[in-house]
Order: C-alpha cells, then sequence, then structure tokens
C-alpha cells in the first residue's frame, strides 16, 4: 500500500488546502506516513515571509535527505511565486502553482503509484488534458503554474472530523487588497468565492460524518461573495451573497453544532455581521474573533495600504466586545519594523494594543518580498535589525501581559470546550474552548467530544487547567 505525506506552511486558508489534498489522497487509497516512510511527500508551502520560504527549502532537503525515494510534490505560495527554485531541488518531482493546485492531488497519485522521477516528464505523470502543458526543464521537475488560476479550489475534497478534529473548509481564495507588503495577489490571484450550494453541501457532509466544530477560512473571508457577478450567488441566483448571510443561511440549513469564523480584516466586520455575532455568539458560533492590526500607527496603515485607520480599528474591536460579551477572544496579526517606522510610530501601535482587550497577538518583523511595493520602500528607509529585535520583544512583553490577563479571568468559570487529538504526551487530554482558549483536562477523554469544563488555574505555560463539569450531559460526542 502507497504511503503520503502532507506538510503544511503558513495560514488556516493554506492548511485548509494540505487538508483537503491529504482527504483526496487518502480517498483514493493511500496510507497517511510521516515523511520519512512515504512514497510521496506534499510540501505545501507559504511565502508571505523570507523565512516562510526558508523553512519550506529546509524542509524538502531533510525530507530528501532521510526518504531519498520518495517522490517530493511542493505546492503553495512559493511554488506560485518562484516554481524554478523550487523546481532543481534535489528530490522534488513537481512543482505545482497555486493556480493549478486542485490537480496536485492526482499528480501526487500517479507518483506514488508509478515512482516516476522528475525527469520523467509531465505527460507520464499524469494524463489530465488540460494540464499537458505544464513546463519543464532538463535537470529540473515540470511546473504547473500560470495567473489564470482555473485550477485552484480544492472543492471536491469533503472536510472530515479525523486528523483534524476542527478541519479548515476554505470557502473563498484571492485577495485583491494590495498592501505594500504582501505578496499574496502574486500567488493567490484576485478574490474567488465557492458558491454558497457547495458550501451547504460541504457542512452537512461534514456533520453527517459525525463533526462538530467547523472553521470557514479564506485568504481574504470577509470578502466571500462579492465576486458573483450581477450580485447573485453562482447558484443561479440561490442563496446568500455575503458572509453574514452565509452564516446564517449555514445555521439555518445545517444541523452543525459549532462554527468558527478564522481571520476577517477589520473593514469587513460590517453591521450585518456582528449582528450574527450578537444573535449567535457563544452558542453555536465560537465567540473569537481575529482582525489583523499590522499597526497602530495612522502614518504606517497608509504607508502599507491598509484600508482603515487605527479609530477604526478599535471601533469594530469594542463593536465585537459589545455583541459578544466579555467572553469574547480578540486576536490580532502586528507587524514591526515596516520600512520607516518610527519610535513614535512604534509606540502609538503599543498605545493601542494596550487599550484593546486582545487575548492574543501574532507578532512578526517586517520581511521584504521581491515584487512588492514594500521591496523598495525597504531598500529606501529599512529599519535595523536590532532596533525592529527590541521593539519585538517590547510586545511579546505586552502580549504575554494580555493573554495572561485574559485568561486569568476565566478561573473559576464554566466554558464550552472541544476535545482535540493531541501528539503531546499528556496524562489527560488537550480541548480548546467555545472562545478560543487552550485547555488541559483530567482523564482520557476522545478526540471531537464536546464537554462542559471548570477553569480551575492556568499552568507554567499560561494553558488553562480545567475540570469537566459533573452533569449527566456535560459530554456530548458525536461520531468522535
Amino acid at each position: 500500500m502507497r504511503g503520503f505525506h502532507v506538510e503544511n506552511f503558513g495560514c488556516r486558508a493554506a492548511r485548509a488546502d494540505g487538508e483537503a489534498v491529504g482527504e483526496r489522497l487518502r480517498a483514493a487509497g493511500l496510507n497517511e506516513r510521516d515523511a520519512a516512510g512515504a512514497d510521496v511527500v506534499v510540501v505545501n508551502t507559504c511565502s508571505v515571509t523570507a523565512e516562510a520560504d526558508r523553512a519550506a527549502r529546509a524542509f524538502i532537503r531533510r525530507a530528501h535527505r532521510r526518504n531519498p525515494a520518495a517522490r517530493i510534490v511542493v505546492t503553495g505560495c512559493y511554488a506560485q511565486r518562484a516554481p524554478e527554485e523550487l523546481a532543481g531541488l534535489p528530490g522534488v518531482a513537481a512543482v505545482v502553482g497555486n493556480s493549478h493546485k486542485a490537480l496536485t492531488p492526482e499528480i501526487a497519485l500517479r507518483l506514488a503509484e508509478s515512482r516516476l522521477g522528475a525527469e520523467s516528464g509531465a505527460v507520464e505523470i499524469v494524463s489530465i488534458q488540460s494540464i499537458l502543458s505544464a513546463t519543464s526543464v532538463r535537470g529540473t521537475a515540470p511546473i504547473w503554474a500560470d495567473d489564470r488560476y482555473a485550477h485552484s479550489f480544492l472543492e471536491e475534497a469533503q472536510p472530515l472530523p479525523g486528523g483534524q478534529t476542527r478541519p479548515n473548509l476554505k470557502i473563498q481564495e484571492g485577495c485583491g487588497n494590495r498592501c505594500t507588503f504582501c505578496v499574496i495577489p502574486q500567488t493567490r490571484g484576485a478574490s474567488r468565492s465557492l458558491p454558497a450550494r457547495a458550501i451547504l453541501k460541504q457542512v452537512n457532509g461534514f456533520v453527517e460524518a459525525g463533526g462538530n466544530e467547523l472553521v470557514l477560512s479564506g485568504i481574504n473571508l470577509g470578502r466571500w461573495g462579492r465576486d458573483f457577478s450581477g450580485g447573485l450567488s453562482g447558484d443561479r441566483g440561490e442563496g446568500p451573497r455575503t458572509l453574514g448571510g452565509l452564516v446564517q443561511w449555514i445555521f439555518g440549513e445545517t444541523g452543525l453544532p459549532r462554527l468558527r469564523l478564522s481571520s476577517i480584516e477589520p473593514m469587513d466586520w460590517d453591521a450585518e455581521l456582528i449582528g450574527i455575532v450578537a444573535e449567535f455568539g457563544g452558542g453555536r458560533l465560537a465567540r473569537h474573533a481575529h482582525l489583523p492590526l499590522q499597526s497602530g500607527s495612522d502614518a504606517v496603515l497608509r504607508r502599507m495600504h491598509r484600508r482603515y485607520r487605527p479609530w477604526h480599528y478599535e471601533e469594530k474591536v469594542w463593536a465585537l466586545v459589545e455583541a459578544a460579551g466579555p467572553e469574547l477572544t480578540v486576536g490580532a496579526d502586528v507587524m514591526v519594523g515596516f520600512p520607516g517606522e518610527t519610535d513614535g510610530e512604534f509606540e502609538e501601535t503599543v498605545e493601542l494594543v494596550r487599550r484593546l482587550p486582545f487575548g492574543y497577538l501574532h507578532l512578526f518583523p517586517f520581511s521584504p518580498r521581491p515584487g512588492t511595493r514594500g521591496w523598495a520602500l525597504h531598500a529606501e528607509k529599512p529599519v535595523a535589525a536590532q532596533v525592529v529585535e527590541e521593539r519585538m520583544g517590547v510586545l511579546r512583553m505586552l502580549a504575554a501581559e494580555k493573554s495572561w490577563g485574559h485568561r486569568r479571568g476565566f478561573i473559576g468559570r464554566e466554558l464550552e470546550a472541544i476535545t482535540l487529538n493531541s501528539a503531546r504526551d499528556l496524562d489527560g487530554s488537550v480541548g480548546l474552548t467555545e472562545n478560543f482558549l487552550p485547555v488541559e483536562l483530567e482523564g482520557r477523554l476522545a478526540a471531537n467530544c464536546l464537554v462542559r469544563v471548570r477553569a480551575s488555574g492556568l499552568n507554567g505555560e499560561g494553558t488553562l487547567r480545567g475540570e469537566l463539569v459533573p452533569v449527566a450531559d456535560a459530554v456530548h460526542s458525536f461520531g468522535g
């Protein structure tokens, strides 16, 4: 029996792609293995930073060194941005850009079955007529990538409650915001939405398989539905045409116990969507909102070409807290060291973060990406690496303070949670609360159980410790 391994890098939407590839390969009869024992290794790359590129290359080299016979298929944003760089790496048998990502499962399957080498050529690897134009240079792997993005959606793959208890369902692809630091428009193209009926089918399939929590994800999730021609949903006019309407439709048409929304841009938290949070938050909708911030300085946001101002951002956060209550966990991405960032501009970010009720922050230094306006800005006004590291240290301390403070506020309180699959060697179980707080539980519980827990304290890493609430219906297992 042939085996495969999928290694994911990057955001939730990218992970959703990887999960979909894995599901298709399992459905085709391949066994999931670690990279050292797999016949084909799919590397699902990110390219949002130079470090992401380096991490992908390092994994590819390590996988080839440990398993020289494995055929490595590289896909994702790095594969779209710079496919030639990857095609020449030892062990790489195919490079599949995001434009052709839907073809990744069949390419990987044919490689696993035949163990063809990269030199064999595209036609021998796969016989799909639409991809016979794959390019290849002697001594390098064939490449499937162009700027049409005609094969970018893996919509046929059904999310299931398996290795990922809370799988991602990607319903939107691409982005047209053109932020000066971001390479995503180059690597994923313009915004495209999965039709509402296709989404409903996926959600119902997940529920029928015993799933309890599903995460809606996208590259620019809040823009779902805005690309439908003539304002229609893409299903002959049937169904909703906004993200808020889609969420309400899912709740009305399916029995999904819990839905979680991944990252949504501040300006896309409109009145309709915030109203959905007020109506369903704490019940079938997780009280968890991630709003990318990047900077708390108006001047920096303008240089970034972000479509909101600090006061807009603050208004959205407080509107969400009012809608969901203080149990809401708010998260944000914050970039440090954008070209020209002054001490004063950085302090504006610190002050905004200090004012807002964040439960966690994702912090990262600016990374110049070729082909973006940020690349030229960095050449003109770079922020010294030492200064960037000092500022990162300040925000790390503040982020830890905010996170610990937020979590301490739940000690002694009861929370809804779902149990997770965990590779950690624990005596008990690991769960995630409805409002996105990790919790350690006493006793062994199967994954995919909905439980009610009482937070009893924090461990040394700041993770909540929880005890099951001793009531007859405290644990609900739906196929887990």
